[in-house]
């Protein structure tokens, strides 16, 4: 096991006034939720799903070829952390993504998941160039 070393720095290498954290405790803990909520792929699946509008449990349980019981308790852990909203129509309870937030939310996630790992590390190193030392 590495043991802990020392920084090198000392405050006053440092530019600025110390650093806090901009949100408040309980928007951390909130998001924290929020992020156990969506990492069950089958739960990140069906706000994928409701991305396309709303729909009924039965439309979501034939999509994702699961039981109604097994997307009535996702859709239950989703809409406890309010990423989904449901609204009655005549018999059917159709769910719907919560608002423009967890669409972005999702999106974003999955657009960086997609992203390809070469280019990713590609980005992080600098060019042949500036390894160099050569300026164009």
């Amino acid at each position: 096991m590495a043991r802990a070393t020392k920084p090198d720095c000392k405050p006053a290498d440092h530019r600025g006034a110390a650093r806090h954290l901009p949100v408040n405790p309980e928007a951390m803990d909130r998001a924290a939720a929020i992020f156990r909520a969506l990492s069950e792929v089958p739960r990140l699946r069906i706000l994928a799903l409701l991305s396309q509008g709303p729909s009924c449990v039965s439309e979501l349980a034939a999509a994702e070829g699961e039981d109604l019981s097994t997307i009535s308790q996702r859709l239950r852990v989703l809409r406890a952390e309010r990423l989904v909203k449901r609204q009655r129509a005549g018999k059917h309870i159709n769910y719907s993504l919560a608002d423009q937030h967890i669409l972005d939310l999702v999106f974003n996630a999955l657009a960086h998941a997609s992203e390809a790992p070469a280019a990713a590390a590609a980005a992080s190193e600098p060019s042949p160039s500036a390894k160099k030392g050569k300026s164009r």
